[in-house]
Order: C-alpha cells, then sequence, then structure tokens
C-alpha cells in the first residue's frame, strides 16, 4: 500500500468518528411544534367532524405534500367547549393564520419559546389532568 493511501484511509477514519457519534434527534423535538388552547368547531357528523379550530381534516390533507399542519394531537377541555392541541409543521409558515388569531379563546405557546411550566400551567386550567409527558406526536 502507498503511503498516499495509508494518509487517505487514515484521515477518513479520523473524519468518520464524529459522524458516527451524532445522536438521533427525538422524533418529539422535529418539525415547528406550538401548544394551543382553542375552541372545538364541526357538527360532529362524518362530513364536517368535530375538532380543534386550525386542524385539517384528515381527507382534505395530503401526508406526501409535507406542507401546512403534517399532524397534531389534542384532548376535550374538561368543559367540552376547547381543544387543548399540539400542532406540527415542516415550518412556521404554516402556523401563520393561528399565530395572528386574535380570539381571546385562543391562546398559543411556541416550543421553545414558553417554558413546560407556562404551558403545562395554562393548559390545566382547561384540563386538570393534563400532562405534556402523555400529548406530544411523532411525526416521521
Amino acid at each position: 500500500m502507498t503511503r498516499t493511501a495509508v494518509c487517505v484511509c487514515a484521515l477518513s477514519a479520523l473524519l468518520m468518528k464524529p459522524v458516527l457519534a451524532q445522536h438521533k434527534v427525538d422524533p418529539r423535538n422535529s418539525y415547528e411544534r406550538i401548544y394551543c388552547i382553542v375552541p372545538l368547531v364541526g357538527a360532529g357528523t362524518t362530513d364536517d367532524p368535530q375538532r380543534p379550530k386550525y386542524a385539517p381534516v384528515s381527507q382534505l390533507q395530503d401526508s406526501t405534500a409535507r406542507k401546512g399542519i403534517l399532524a397534531y394531537t389534542w384532548r376535550r377541555s374538561d368543559d367540552g367547549k376547547f381543544a387543548l392541541v399540539e400542532f406540527v409543521a415542516q415550518d412556521k409558515a404554516a402556523f401563520k393564520e393561528l399565530l395572528a388569531d386574535t380570539d381571546a379563546n385562543v391562546k398559543v405557546f411556541i416550543k421553545g419559546q414558553s417554558t413546560r411550566a407556562e404551558i403545562e400551567g395554562e393548559l390545566k386550567k382547561h384540563r386538570k389532568d393534563f400532562s405534556l409527558d402523555n400529548f406530544e406526536v411523532a411525526v416521521p
């Protein structure tokens, strides 16, 4: 083996070590995520299911497009009037309309900007047993 080949092999081995040592990102921390309290909408029929305001109707959502809201999870408030929601999107542009909503009944918390205590504290006002530990949605 020539010196050049030995140097290339040694250099490749040194450069690969940091790449192999990288940890995978927890899927719950990928994409843009917001937590919200929003009113429920929809008549509760097959054609118009009851759902959180701003939640896409699954039949109209193109899961391969990776545009708009990709996924969400929600819980009904204790009084049944509101939804506690986590919305997930590729980028914040998908939340533009929601973030601009001035309705006093809509409250929004951006993951990474609001603390866990702030989010849970406000959501527990609407559902006493709420915990972020049982709430996050993973998006592949």
